[in-house]
């Protein structure tokens, strides 16, 4: 979403990198850019505004001239106020109550019914005991929809039966939940192709009726400005307490996810990051902010591997290396892991520098090949990795569906691996990983 932002800020830096020391002028002509790549991204023309003219306030001053390279520091500023303009800081779901209810609102189309389940996994997998309700009765099919959502991802959907009042619905939702000790009534609210009154006085009845410890605004980023005038009528008629933003993986402008926060003035806490159930994510201002200028988002990736990766089949493939016993069912595993993990193309967006690998230099596919190859070898094949001779890589290139080429790049790519491992594991990487990081710059390292 933000690749177009992304490449025309890396533009903008790399002009002051030849530059021994920044005045006006330079400052200037790097504001310039930055306000047309924003604009270009459909950022609210206020916003860009007053974003400009806090980073020239602050890299006139005397005190930062000094601190970095001219490069450095322009990034490091724009890094700081982007992290402003998103929200400053994490802002986590305020669940208060026995049972906290959360009221999801939001235009007809902007993923309310989806956001609803993906929240209820994201919460059951944080320990919490979750019930999903169906509010929206006008909508055809939307309670088929939200109880098909409710079973795939294994949380408990309250049944209406004949009623149709979703004020009722509502209410008899939060006493069940206070029965039957769930933590936390998710209302699946109705939405309209646009704001009008009757929505909103049924919302705001709801609204006082089970007094919502969330009340969070499901907007469709694809939409852009669109999407914040929608988040401001809401808040106005509802108070928001937060804003979801669905579709971040889309190839609209992005201009929403930047503008929302200042035009509105409640925190985006989630954004939804993919199709599946398990893609809802807490918004970190600060990650995100690094990743439009291109630094990669190294901290969401060690949180993605901490939770997909088996702890315990991680420590024995680190003793196995550890002893130089690093073999092909040990890669085979460690396929498996990273397909858990997500596409291929997502992992590589999280590195630095990874938003200019485009998708065309991505081959998907290649794990798939590989666990295909790896699937068709015997136990003995993959764990003794020399006895696989020419008449054996035919049986398994026909296994596989691949070549013996194929299977002669994998061998490779094994090798090379293995090799890898063993100089780490003599700890050579290491100093040298830390030679490297000494001459990273500041911004990186904080």
């Amino acid at each position: 979403m933000f690749e177009n932002l992304q490449e025309k800020m890396d533009r903008v830096f790399k002009t002051l990198r030849g530059e021994a020391s920044l005045n006006e002028w330079h400052i200037d002509n790097a504001l310039k850019e930055i306000r047309v790549a924003l604009l270009e991204a459909d950022v609210h023309f206020k916003v860009v505004k007053e974003f400009t003219n806090r980073v020239r306030e602050k890299a006139v001053g005397e005190s930062v001239l000094t601190a970095f390279s001219p490069a450095q520091q322009v990034t490091k500023i724009v890094r700081d106020e982007m992290q402003q303009l998103l929200g400053g800081t994490e802002v986590g779901l305020a669940l208060v109550g026995s049972p906290a209810v959360v009221m999801m609102a939001g235009l007809q189309g902007s993923g309310k019914t989806t956001t609803s389940g993906k929240l209820a996994l994201h919460l059951k997998d944080r320990g919490k005991r979750p019930l999903l309700v169906p509010c929206d009765v006008y909508r055809p099919a939307a309670i088929d929809q939200l109880r098909i959502v409710a079973g795939n991802v294994k949380v408990p959907f309250f049944e209406i039966g004949d009623e149709r009042d979703p004020l009722k619905i509502a209410g008899k939702a939060v006493q069940e939940a206070r029965t039957l000790l769930y933590d936390v009534v998710i209302l699946d609210t109705a939405g309209r192709l646009h704001i009008d009154q009757e929505l909103m006085q049924e919302l705001e009845a709801m609204k006082a009726a089970t007094r919502p410890s969330e009340i969070l605004f499901v907007a469709d980023a694809m939409t852009g400005q669109d999407a914040v005038k929608s988040a401001k009528e809401f808040d106005e008629r509802l108070g928001v307490t937060g804003i979801v933003l669905t579709k971040l993986d889309g190839d609209a402008r992005g201009g929403a996810a930047l503008s929302i926060k200042s035009v509105v003035n409640r925190p985006i806490k989630l954004v939804g990051i993919g199709e599946k159930y398990t893609d809802l994510d807490v918004f970190h201002p600060d990650r995100m902010a690094q990743r439009i200028l291109g630094m990669g988002d190294v901290l969401t990736l060690i949180e993605k591997v901490e939770a997909e990766v088996d702890q315990k089949e991680a420590e024995r493939l680190a003793r196995r290396v550890a002893k130089d016993k690093f073999t092909l069912e040990d890669l085979r595993s460690q396929l498996g892991q990273v397909r858990k993990m997500g596409s291929l193309s997502q992992i590589v967006s999280m590195l630095p520098g990874g938003a200019k690998v485009t998708e065309d230099q991505i081959d998907e596919k290649s794990i798939v090949r590989m666990q295909a190859i790896l699937d068709s070898m015997t136990r003995k094949e993959r764990e003794f990795p020399q006895i696989i001779n020419g008449s054996r890589k035919k049986r398994i290139a026909k296994g596989s569906g691949t070549t013996v080429q194929e299977i002669n790049r994998l061998m490779k790519q094994y090798l090379a691996m293995k090799k890898m491992m063993r100089t780490f594991s003599k700890g050579l990487g290491a100093r040298r990983f830390g030679k490297m990081a000494k001459g990273l710059p500041p911004e990186f390292l904080q």
